[in-house]
């Protein structure tokens, strides 16, 4: 059955409909003269930055000592150029939104400065996420090697992302941190705010679910299996009943802690204190010593080895 052309008719109308919504209901849209940051141009800077910081495993084959320095520069150009823009109008849509500034001052002066202040931390960065790297491969008897990790572990893919967002949260820029673990958290599971404080040698073994909040500090050689919630206890509201915002909601990690699969943590005054052990799917919300161990008390297992044809009288496969 052909399509009937007349209901096309009906179109203009509905579009009348919705455009008459973006002025009712315009807290969902973006109108206007002042662009947000570009998504896809911000995933575009998370794929170049990830191509200098393991050259040889992304995108370009070939790489040597005398060429490198080639692709490198030609990556740090357009990065600078990518991100002077994207953090100008993150900057200025903050500055708007809040009207904190009399004037309009150069915001693509300000995104410029910005970028270089991050794209100077990369050099120390590459050394952390190296001993990422080596926590993973210490960590996990199943890894080969470390090009294995590179290669194929969400949770290095997830901190990585994170790592370079959070030193973008650091020099005080706007929502492109939050798109940058967003979207690394659709591809591996792992949901790291980019405001979390994370120590060196950090590894999330398999990685899916694992929740790791604003406020939580994590020290060092710190080990997170799947599943993990490091969250906040409750929200403090105020006398309007609105969410405060700026404390400290989630707990703090000392270092050489491991926490296993499913084991929840929360509150901002909770501290795991360090090496300590967390065993699997344990609820904590108060602090607990150095050196550690909470388990929850050990289940009893129940297993019927009845011959078949005896249990047909209690079997009931209804859902």
């Amino acid at each position: 059955m052909a399509s009937d052309l007349r209901r096309k008719e009906e179109l203009p109308e509905l579009t009348k409909r919705i455009v008459d919504t973006y002025s009712v209901v315009g807290s969902i849209n973006h109108l206007g003269h002042c662009p947000l940051p570009n998504y896809d141009v911000v995933i575009e800077i998370i794929e170049d930055l990830k191509e200098i910081i393991y050259p040889g495993y992304r995108r370009r084959e070939g790489l040597h000592l005398g060429n490198v320095t080639y692709h490198v520069g030609d990556l740090i150009d357009g990065l600078h150029d990518k991100l002077t823009t994207q953090i100008g109008r993150a900057l200025r849509h903050e500055a708007r939104r809040d009207n904190t500034f009399d004037c309009d001052p150069d915001f693509e002066a300000l995104g410029q400065t910005k970028a270089i202040e991050f794209l100077e931390l990369i050099p120390d960065l590459r050394q952390t996420l190296a001993l990422d790297v080596q926590a993973a491969f210490d960590g996990d008897p199943a890894v080969r090697g470390l090009d294995e990790v590179i290669f194929c572990y969400p949770g290095l893919e997830a901190i990585t992302v994170y790592r370079l967002a959070h030193i973008l949260y650091q020099l005080e820029i706007p929502l492109i941190p939050r798109m940058m673990t967003e979207w690394a958290h659709s591809k591996t599971g792992i949901d790291i705010h980019p405001g979390a404080t994370i120590g060196k040698h950090f590894f999330i073994d398999h990685g899916t679910g694992v929740v790791i909040g604003e406020t939580c500090e994590i020290g060092q050689h710190v080990k997170l299996y799947q599943g993990v919630t490091l969250g906040a206890l409750s929200f403090q509201t105020d006398t309007d009943g609105n969410l405060v915002r700026g404390t400290k909601r989630h707990p703090t990690i000392e270092d050489h802690v491991v926490i296993y699969a499913n084991a929840t943590v929360l509150g901002g005054m909770t501290i795991v204190g360090h090496d300590s052990v967390i065993g699997s799917s344990v609820w904590l919300t108060r602090s607990v010593a150095p050196h550690s161990t909470v388990v929850l008390e050990k289940p009893k297992l129940r297993i019927r080895a009845e011959n078949i044809e005896d249990m047909q009288g209690d079997l009931n496969y209804q859902i």
